[in-house]
Formats: structure tokens, sequence, C-alpha cells
């Protein structure tokens, strides 16, 4: 275990460094999150219904999806400073495209082009972040990367949803665009350059498939963190419809969530850079208690915005896996990196589809929490499989 005597101190180059991913992630994340809040605006003006409107969300989730693992091989030998401002450009051109476009194909189009950069630049900066990062705070380093997403939720989407609301939804997508063109620039002034790894190449970056490490990590990943997705998608109905609150309060509620995003950001790095397997398997089984009981806490408004602030503290399972796959990537670090996001976009679909199939077939919203329990409970069992594999592994290696 280490103690603060061995952990090493920021410098100022690396700070700035932090604080430009940072915003990249602030822009990824409000470009990600403000359309579940301006669905009923695009609806209106591009003439479709409101789930209509919703499978735009999923043509975003399907270009993470394809795009992660795409540019994280095809990119395999460009400095990674570079690749990063590309991305945040690239970020910036699909959204400004998005907020142009006339109809709901040539929307969809550019949302699914606008997911392309997500998991890639994520993936590098947090392999940035870490190789920065002083002496025990690899962690802490990829949470700082990953605060920008979680600031998002809690301020950026918000303002976001209320440019859209009073003037349009395009100029929610205008704003984004400005903040990923920002990143670019902040990346190219603060992110030193960091040559290309030797011997990188898109085969060497495909054999992370190849690693049974890899492998269970990221599944522990799409089964596991489905559970809060599974809660999360359906929170809005949820609160108005059991808890009994207003819609007016439902942004305090979501403001809640994101004050948990933002903890458990700052706080879970830091457990992760002492004991990271531990870490991890906390998380989830943090999870499980949690979802178990969700379906009471609900009930009523008090418990039901602790709940949700509760919720949050989930998202400290996303910077502790990413160095996981650091460890286990070998010489492959660039896609595995990338595919994390890729795995929890998996996680935000499994968790939203099987808390439709509930919804639909009549157990009530309640019920929601134990689905997303037995969902975390199979992704500490991946977890669990995982660890035996590398005892066995390590046992016939001896």
């Amino acid at each position: 275990m280490q103690t603060s005597s061995t952990r090493g101190r920021y410098d100022a180059r690396s700070i700035r460094a932090l604080l430009a991913m940072g915003m990249g992630g602030f822009a990824i994340g409000t470009g990600e999150f403000v359309f579940m809040g301006l669905l009923p605006n695009v609806a209106r003006d591009l003439h479709i219904s409101i789930p209509d409107a919703g499978d735009l969300i999923s043509a975003y989730a399907m270009g993470v999806a394809f795009g992660a693992p795409l540019l994280a091989v095809l990119c395999a030998r460009w400095p990674r400073r570079t690749l990063l401002i590309v991305l945040a450009a690239f970020y910036a051109v699909a959204n400004f495209t998005v907020a142009l476009m006339p109809s709901y194909w040539t929307v969809a189009l550019a949302r699914f082009a606008a997911g392309f950069p997500h998991g890639t630049f994520f993936g590098v900066a947090s392999l940035v972040a870490a190789t920065l990062a002083p002496k025990g705070r690899r962690s802490e380093a990829v949470g700082f990367v990953m605060l920008g997403l979680s600031i998002a939720i809690l301020v950026g989407a918000p303002f976001a949803t209320w440019l859209g609301q009073v003037f349009t939804w395009r100029a929610a997508y205008f704003f984004v665009a400005g903040c990923a063109l920002v990143t670019a620039v902040m990346v190219r002034v603060w992110v030193p350059y960091l040559p290309p790894i030797a011997g990188a190449s898109p085969m060497r970056e495909i054999g992370a498939l190849r690693r049974p490490q890899v492998l269970l990590t990221l599944g522990t990943v799409a089964v596991g963190f489905g559970g809060m997705f599974c809660v999360f998608s359906y929170i809005k109905p949820t609160l108005v419809e059991l808890s009994g609150l207003d819609v007016s309060q439902v942004p305090l509620a979501l403001a809640l969530f994101g004050v948990g995003c933002v903890l458990s950001n700052l706080i879970g790095p830091r457990l992760a850079d002492r004991a990271l397997m531990k870490t991890i398997g906390g998380i989830l089984v943090y999870a499980i208690v949690l979802l178990a009981v969700f379906g009471w806490l609900i009930r009523q408004v008090p418990t039901a915005l602790l709940g949700v602030f509760l919720l949050g503290g989930i998202g400290a399972l996303a910077p502790a896996v990413q160095v996981r796959l650091m460890d286990v990537a070998g010489d492959a670090q660039t896609l595995a990196a990338a595919l994390n996001h890729s795995a929890f976009n998996c996680a935000n679909a499994l968790g939203a589809w099987l808390g439709g199939i509930t919804i639909a077939a009549g157990f009530g919203w309640a019920a929601l929490g134990w689905v997303g329990a037995l969902l975390s409970v199979a992704g500490l069992g991946v977890f669990g499989l995982s660890i035996w594999q590398q005892k066995r592994a390590m046992a016939h290696a001896a």
C-alpha cells in the first residue's frame, strides 16, 4: 500500500495538461447528455415523434461503439497530443454539423459521426494523464480527466439545455462545438508533445483482444455498470410517478446525481491508487447494495433524493477500470483504453433495454433497482472470474 509520503506532487505543466483534457471531457459530456433534455424541442423542430427523436441518442451511442476501436487502431502510430487535437476538432465539426442539419436522417448521421471520437479521446487522454501523473497518483490523474464528464452532467448539460430552450436546440450544439474548439487549442498549448509509442501498429493494438484480462475487464464494465443505467435511464418518470416529486424539481434531483458523480471522481481514484482491485470490487458491492434498496429509497422524496445522489457514486468505477485496463493491456494500450468507453455504452444500452422490458412487463418502477442489482451482481461475477483467471495464469507461469 502506498502512503502519503510515497505520493508525488503535480507540477504546473501537468496541472495545465489535465485541465485541457478535462475540458475535452466537459465538451463531450455536454454533447452527449444535453440531447436528453431537449428531446421535445428536437421532435418539434424536425417534425418527428419523441420516440423517433430518442433514436438520435442511440445514433450517438452507436458512433461511440464503432468509432472507439476503429480510430484507436487506425491512429495507433500517431503522437498522442496530435491525436487529441484532431479528435477534439473532429468533435467540434461534427457537433457544428448537428446544429445545421435540416432533417431527421441528416441529424442522425451527424450524431453518429459525433460519437466517433468520444471513446478514443477519453482513452488517449487517460493514457496521457497516467504518463504525466506523479508517483502513486495514476488513478487520480485519470479521474481528473473523467471529472470533466461529471462536471458536464452537473453544469454543462443543464446550461446547454437552458440555451436550447431559450433560443433553439441548435444553439446548444453550437455551444458544444465551441467547447470542443477551445479544447483543441488548450491541448495544443498545454499538453506536452509525446512521441509515438515505439513499435505501435494497428495489428499490435488488435492484439489487446487476445488478452483474457482485457476482455474480462471490459465485460465487468459492460455488465456491472449496466445496473446504474437500468435505474438512471428511467429516473425522471420514476421520481414523478413513484416518489411524487414535482416535475419542476426533477432538475434538482439530476443535479444531486451530478454532485455524486463529481465526488466519486475525486474520492474513488484516490482509493484506487492505494488498492486498485479492492476498489473495483468495493464499488461493485456498493452498487449491488444501493440498487437492491433503491426501490425502497425511491418511495419518499427525501430518501429518493438521497438515493439519486448515492447513485452518482457508482461513477467511481470508470477511472478505476481505466487504470486496470492500462495494467493488463500490455503493448496494446490505446485500443484497450478506448474500448472502455465502448463498454460503458454497451452497459448503457443493456441497462436501458432490460429496464424497458421490466416496465413493459408490469413490474413497476421500483423493480428497476432489483434488475440493476442483478446486473451488478453479474458484473461482480465477471470481475471475480478475472481475478481467478489471473491467479491461475500466474500459478501456471510459476
